[in-house]
């Protein structure tokens, strides 16, 4: 496994620290032993597989998920130990773009936008508005938009409106759950574009979940490759790679090499041996 450099901010202190961490689902055990640790103004791409882990992670980072074992630290904390109320305070310092939007069906898009400022502020109705139509233009969509409700919208203008909703309280991380899956090659690339500029306007942490390499290489400085635990060995770290995207074609590791470039034919033959073919 190629490790990460300095991870780190200038205070010594990471933002998100990962220490041990195993999360369960009944007799399920998703994650084992995952040690990570992110700076401040780090964009990181979690790459793998489905079924390794990749989405549990991230709810676990934002407390949606808690830890069967080992803890998740966000600046300097122990996100589990938090109060219901010190959870939501910590909550409002992420953004989160969920797989498909999330948008709330009955609204329109300003109102999908305007919700964390209504629910989590004190600003007046101007400077919600405000802050509504900067974050649009941000992502690139027009004011015609505010009043179309998510139905009338394109696979790729719903993840441009959830990304200005998760923009809209400034947060310090943004969580990016599978944000170009389901879009056309060109789309997709907008919002790799957009997640780019996201971070060079803005103050703001990455992780970027997601099984596109073209993302992972493009809109992250570090890429970590989890890999399911059913077929590991009991004595081997889940994480495959942790490093950054320049070294990932030359990792040592076949799996990493296997999942870069979309060959399948080893796992074909692992999925016929255990299925007696």
């Amino acid at each position: 496994m190629v490790n990460a450099a300095s991870n780190t901010n200038a205070s010594g202190e990471p933002l998100v620290r990962i220490e041990r961490l195993g999360v369960d689902f009944g007799r399920l055990r998703v994650l084992r032993d995952i040690e990570l640790e992110l700076s401040r103004g780090q964009s990181l791409a979690v790459i793998g597989e489905s079924g390794c882990g990749k989405t549990v992670l991230l709810k676990t980072i934002i407390g949606l998920l808690r830890p069967t074992r080992g803890a998740v630290y966000f600046d300097g904390r122990n996100v589990a130990k938090l109060s219901e109320r010190e959870l939501t305070r910590q909550q409002i310092r992420f953004g989160f773009l969920f797989q498909q939007a999330a948008l709330f069906d009955s609204m329109t898009v300003a109102e999908n936008v305007a919700f964390p400022l209504r629910q989590h502020t004190q600003k007046t109705t101007d400077q919600i508005n405000r802050v509504v139509l900067a974050r649009l233009a941000e992502v690139g969509l027009p004011e015609d938009v505010l009043a179309k409700k998510p139905a009338e919208l394109s696979g790729g203008m719903r993840k441009r409106v959830g990304l200005a909703r998760a923009l809209a309280m400034e947060p310090e991380i943004i969580l990016y759950d599978e944000p170009t899956t389901g879009l056309d090659p060109i789309m997709g690339d907008v919002i790799n574009e957009l997640m780019i500029n996201t971070r060079k306007r803005h103050p703001v942490t990455s992780v970027i979940v997601t099984h596109d390499m073209r993302t992972a290489r493009k809109a992250s400085d570090r890429i970590v490759m989890l890999y399911p635990l059913d077929r590991l060995e009991a004595d081997e770290p889940q994480i495959l790679y942790d490093g950054p995207p320049t070294m990932i074609d030359a990792a040592s590791d076949g799996r990493v090499s296997q999942f870069v470039r979309g060959e399948a034919r080893e796992r074909l033959m692992e999925m016929r041996q255990r299925n007696g073919g």
